[in-house]
This record gives structure tokens, C-alpha cells and sequence, in this order.
């Protein structure tokens, strides 16, 4: 009886001091890393968002860019930080769901190194082609022009590993047609060699879309689980392949044992701050994606499926980094 009154006493300690600390926090100011440099889609996001987010917490939110690596440095700093919510991660779907199938020597396992707290933006990717390689008006005509090439065309990408390549790949299996990777070193390069004639195909983010609508490319197709809505008339490619998805996002972590008194309240001012009408008409025209609220259980359902999704298609093509 004396054990069980000391547990009981115990607990309402505990419960008593996550919820003091909940009501405190924060009492100083929150720094968000971000594994971008500065003026890229992901510090668009971070700033976009962080502001507003400091109003509401009380504290200034300081964006800290730890580029490099695909993310990795940027985990490992906050991964080793306190556990107090004053150190948080912008963190990307490529982060969880790819990097720990292509690094064989990472430092930290993402999945039980972080607490999720809030999904930020999802954006989608379109399959664009320089009309003079690849003479084709719709998806269809593509897969079809694309099975007879021989040789192989190529087709660029913003680097090895990435969604970009990989949802190529993954087109390529479910198609059943060969294409050539040619890596470049991030968006603009690609989109060039697309233009320039170089390869004739990528996949591209939210940059690619005024090169579309000016003439320089030709969109056929977007990867997400809902049609584009900045280039609506293209199809899914999942409206043709049944299961196919890339949906890229971006989310805040904590490092785990962070309280979740902390990680609760973060989680319901973010919601309230990715409501705002200003956030959306500021991220979508930077091609940053749209705003996207889901629940805890979502968020993590969506990061396991992520994870089995591109851990499949890398093993299938035996890639790796070092």
C-alpha cells in the first residue's frame, strides 16, 4: 500500500510539472533548423511559418540553416539537442523516408530519434519533356514514345536519391519502359538540360511550373494524390498506375523525450498558424507547396508508408550513396 501511494504521488508530481511546463513553455527563444541554405522552397517554409508561429508562442523563432549531407547534419544537431523544445527540425519526407535506406553509416535512426509534431506543406512533383525529343502531348503518348525509344533517352534529376529520381524510377517500374539518369546538382540545372536538350524528361517541383506556363517545357503528368492546383487539367499519374503517389512534405520534429505537453501545444499552435489565408497565398506562388494539416496518427502513418514506399523502389534498383 505505502509503494502504491508513493507511484500514485509519483505521477501526480510528473502530470503536475509536464503541465507546469507546458503552461511556461516557451520562456526563451525557439530555434528551428533547417537543412536548406537560405532562399530555397524549405527556408521559405521555415520563415513563412515561424513567424506567425513566434506570435502566437511569445518567443522569436530563429531560423538556423545546417545545409548539407541531404539533411543529415541538420538531424544530428537537433537529434543531440536538449530534449526541451527549444530545438526543433524542419524535416523533410526525404529525410525519414529515403536517407535511412541510402546512408548505410548515418549517425541516428530519424524514426526513433525524433517526436513528430505537425505536418507544414505537401507539394507534388510534374513530369515535364522538351517537346523537341520527346514530341508528345499527354501522359500516354509519353509511356508509349518513351517503351519504343532505342537507345534509351535520358532524363534528368536534382541529384541521386532524391523524390525527383526516384519518382522516375518508380514510373519506370510500373510502366515498364527504360530511361537513362543524368544527375544534376539541384532544380535549376535540371530544368536547363531539360531545356537546353541535354535529357529530354525530369520530374520537377513547383520552379518547373512558370517554365510551363512560358512556353520552355511541356507538362504531362503530376505525382500526388490530388490534381495540381496551379497546372489542374494534368492528369495523376496514379489515375494510371494504381498506387503510384509521390507527395512530398515537410513537417516539425522535436527530439525524442521532448515533453508532450511541449510537442502537444506545438502541434496546436502550428495547426492554428497553417490556417491563416496569408500563409498559403505566400507559400504557393514560391512553388513551396501548399499548407497541410493531418493529425498525430496520420502524420505518422504517412511516414511509415513513406518509408516502406522508397525503401522498395531503392532496393529494386540497387542504389546507394556513400
Amino acid at each position: 500500500m505505502v509503494w502504491f501511494m508513493r507511484a500514485a504521488i509519483a505521477a501526480a508530481v510528473a502530470s503536475f510539472a509536464s503541465t507546469a511546463l507546458a503552461q511556461s513553455y516557451p520562456a526563451k527563444a525557439i530555434r528551428l533548423v533547417v537543412a536548406f541554405p537560405p532562399g530555397g522552397a524549405t527556408d521559405i517554409i521555415a520563415r513563412v511559418v515561424g513567424q506567425p508561429l513566434s506570435v502566437r508562442l511569445g518567443q522569436p523563432v530563429v531560423v538556423d540553416n545546417r545545409p548539407g549531407s541531404n539533411g543529415n547534419i541538420a538531424g544530428d544537431i537537433v537529434a543531440k539537442s536538449p530534449a526541451d523544445g527549444y530545438t526543433l527540425l524542419l524535416g523533410s519526407d526525404s529525410y525519414f523516408g529515403i536517407n535511412p535506406h541510402l546512408y548505410p553509416r548515418m549517425s541516428i535512426d530519424p524514426a526513433k530519434a525524433f517526436a513528430p509534431i505537425a505536418t507544414l506543406v505537401a507539394n507534388q512533383l510534374v513530369l515535364v519533356v522538351n517537346p523537341a525529343l520527346l514530341p508528345v502531348d499527354d501522359f500516354p503518348k509519353f509511356v508509349e514514345f518513351a517503351k519504343r525509344a532505342n537507345p534509351a533517352l535520358a532524363y534528368g534529376s536534382i541529384g541521386n536519391g532524391s523524390q525527383h529520381h526516384l519518382a522516375m524510377e518508380m514510373l519506370k517500374l510500373a510502366a515498364g519502359f527504360k530511361f537513362t539518369h543524368v544527375p544534376y546538382k539541384g532544380g535549376a540545372p535540371a530544368a536547363n538540360a531539360v531545356i537546353g536538350g541535354e535529357v529530354a524528361a525530369m520530374f520537377g517541383g513547383g520552379s518547373v511550373v512558370s517554365l510551363v506556363k512560358g512556353g520552355k517545357m511541356r507538362a504531362l503528368a503530376v505525382t500526388g494524390p490530388k490534381r495540381s492546383y496551379v497546372l489542374p487539367d494534368l492528369p495523376r499519374i496514379g489515375e494510371f498506375y494504381d498506387g503510384y503517389e509521390i507527395n512530398i512534405w515537410q513537417g516539425l520534429f522535436a527530439p525524442i523525450g521532448t515533453p508532450p505537453t511541449v510537442v502537444a501545444k506545438l502541434r496546436a499552435e502550428v495547426n492554428e498558424v497553417l490556417k491563416l489565408p496569408e500563409i498559403g497565398e505566400r507559400l504557393m506562388p514560391a512553388g513551396a507547396g501548399e499548407p497541410y494539416i493531418s493529425t498525430l496518427e496520420e502524420f505518422e502513418a504517412l511516414m511509415r508508408r513513406d518509408y516502406e514506399k522508397y525503401g522498395k523502389v531503392i532496393k529494386e534498383i540497387g542504389l546507394t550513396v556513400d
